[in-house]
């Protein structure tokens, strides 16, 4: 009977397609099924052969750990996503955002205020 190996929900597609490539390099025999059009399904990668399941977790396994290091090391890589970070990276945009929320903000409030005076 098969076994659920590796699901695709909310999975990258190049993830997904390494993955792919990883279970059939090994000679691991899988197949995939869809969700659905209506999501009612699992989309996952099943293994066909119960005896090969814990050799292809190891390599799963193995390669999660090898895919979270290289993610991480992007994301630190990558632009920093603070607050100061934006404010030097993009000035303009920075204070139009600033000056959008102050008037959402006063649209919304003045007409309480006024309630209370």
């Amino acid at each position: 009977m098969a076994k659920l190996l590796f699901k695709l929900h909310q999975v990258p597609e190049d993830e997904a397609h390494e993955v792919r490539e990883l279970l059939a390099e090994h000679g691991f025999v899988t197949y995939e099924t869809h969700a659905g059009f209506w999501g009612l399904g699992v989309s996952a990668i099943w293994l066909r052969d119960d005896e090969q399941l814990s050799d292809a977790r190891a390599v799963l396994a193995q390669y999660q750990r090898v895919r979270t290091q290289q993610q991480r090391q992007q994301a630190f890589q990558g632009e920093r996503r603070t607050l100061m970070g934006q404010l030097f990276a993009h000035p303009l945009r920075f204070i139009a955002m600033v000056l959008a929320i102050v008037v959402v903000l006063l649209v919304t409030l003045v007409p309480f205020l006024m309630l209370m005076v």
